[in-house]
């Protein structure tokens, strides 16, 4: 874990996330005193996430697994809000990795109020072929476990999927991306099965789905199997949303008081 003390010289201006909320009745820095974890917190959706929670007023522990100069980046985005970072290295798809990162949550916090499940893959080139099922399945359910000594009543837990997984089996997938959305749809009916165990505890469940984000990986790795892919989506949906926009919802689900255990929030058009 590295836990950043110093303030970057120089950072981008971030969009006003809490400029919006008077209208709607919640209170400016919603997560005032909370923590987060983010997975997968060193860049792109995750990296956004992080940066908005710590505009509504959260601290933010940054999970990422090799990235360390993009992971302090954002920890130093996050301080410049006036926010504490914590970054916490690990590969959560290794047990022992999760078990470092939650005891060392306990000893900087002693709490963890919202869990943002964003990591996830299955298009890495090398990896067995087991290992989308353990990334997206198997790891998503360890962490949420983890976490359960730190979460109180009233935390958050938000797992982040696409529509390609929340309707698999219903609709068509591209090539090459069918064990990938397989497995993140067993992460997420896995994640479902826990909702009473959760309640039990106090704790919420969201799912946000998202359409094809531009500019992320994913769009792109897929495009190189299918050229026209992108674009072939734009026209049909309309438009695509982007990195800020997708990670603005995650971030709302976590203020307390808007959605309840087991909704889910579709970005983008799912037709």
């Amino acid at each position: 874990m590295r836990k950043i003390t110093a303030m970057a010289k120089e950072l981008t201006s971030l969009p006003s996330l809490t400029a919006d909320l008077t209208e709607t009745g919640i209170p400016s820095f919603p997560l005032s005193g909370k923590t987060a974890l983010v997975t997968g917190g060193s860049r792109g959706i995750g990296a956004s996430v992080a940066r908005q929670l710590a505009e509504f007023g959260a601290d933010i522990a940054i999970n990422y697994r090799s990235k360390a100069p993009r992971a302090q980046n954002v920890a130093h985005a996050i301080m410049a809000l006036g926010r504490n970072a914590l970054l916490l290295q690990g590969d959560i798809t290794n047990q022992t990795d999760v078990t470092s990162m939650f005891e060392q949550l306990q000893s900087e916090w002693g709490r963890l109020d919202i869990l943002v499940l964003n990591a996830s893959g299955g298009l890495e080139k090398g990896k067995s072929a087991g290992y989308a099922m353990a990334l997206n399945l198997t790891a998503q359910v360890n962490l949420v476990m983890a976490a359960f000594p730190l979460m109180q009543p009233g935390s958050c837990i938000v797992f982040v999927t696409s529509h390609l997984a929340h309707f698999y089996g219903v609709k068509p997938v591209h090539d090459g991306y069918g064990p990938v959305a397989a497995s993140k749809k067993a992460g997420e009916d896995a994640l479902r099965k826990m909702i009473p165990e959760l309640s039990r505890r106090g704790i919420r469940l969201v799912v946000v789905s998202g359409d094809l984000i531009e500019g992320t990986i994913t769009p792109k790795l897929l495009q190189r199997q299918s050229p026209g892919l992108i674009e072939e989506r734009r026209r049909a949906s309309g438009s695509l949303p982007d990195v800020e926009e997708f990670a603005a919802a995650i971030a709302r689900c976590a203020i307390p008081n808007t959605y309840e255990t087991g909704h889910t929030i579709y970005v983008g058009s799912t037709e």
